[in-house]
């Protein structure tokens, strides 16, 4: 069973639909989560780890088709992103500052592969996800 830190890709989809104008930086978004996570107190993994993950996760979230390249005319630059429909689709169920996301993460868990393509897309197709 696959798991992701949903609170690290939050804050990447957060990076992807504000970064027009400037290049999508993972390693550099992954320290900030970290600092942001240790000032709320919260204990933070090896800081290398996860900048390592969050490239991985910039990888995969354009290989499964939740982000793409940034068209020119909307600011892209060849190293910025857009969400897709699925990207955004994913953010509004993990996303912190919406009430009650806990049961929506709950539930990406309880899959063998959260972000596989048609699992993801079968279970966001569900009202009672939300």
């Amino acid at each position: 069973m696959t798991t992701y830190n949903w609170d690290l890709i939050e804050r990447l989809l957060h990076e992807v639909q504000n970064g027009a104008g400037h290049s999508f930086t993972p390693r550099p978004y992954a320290e900030q989560y970290a600092a942001a996570k240790a000032a709320e107190g919260e204990a933070i993994e090896n800081l290398d780890h996860l900048k390592t993950v969050a490239g991985e996760y910039e990888k995969l979230l354009l290989m499964r088709g939740y982000i793409e390249p940034r068209p020119e005319e909307e600011g892209g630059n060849g190293g910025n992103f857009v969400l897709t429909p699925r990207g955004s689709r994913l953010l509004s169920l993990i996303d912190s500052s919406i009430p009650g996301n806990d049961h929506p993460r709950q539930v990406l868990d309880d899959q063998e592969d959260a972000l596989d393509e048609s699992t993801f897309d079968e279970l966001a197709s569900k009202p009672q996800i939300a």
